[in-house]
């Protein structure tokens, strides 16, 4: 299965949100994408990115004010 991982620390959204949808877009189907974020409002806004726009959310975890997402392009 193909896997990429995006270092989205820094930006604020909707930066990780739209940056991801790109990635997701672009991706294989069946693709994962792994994203890393510092942003607060991410693990919100692209979880919800995602069930508008059809891509799974495999998990979400948070370590202090890191963040990372799986993401997931269906097949």
């Amino acid at each position: 299965m193909a896997q990429e991982e995006i270092d989205l620390r820094g930006l604020k959204c909707p930066l990780p949100a739209l940056i991801a949808r790109k990635h997701l877009r672009d991706a294989l189907r069946g693709a994962e994408i792994h994203i890393v974020t510092d942003d607060p409002m991410a693990p919100i806004d692209v979880p919800h990115m995602c069930r508008q726009e059809g891509y799974d959310v495999v998990a979400v975890t948070r370590d202090g004010d890191m963040a990372r997402m799986v993401l997931k392009r269906p097949a």
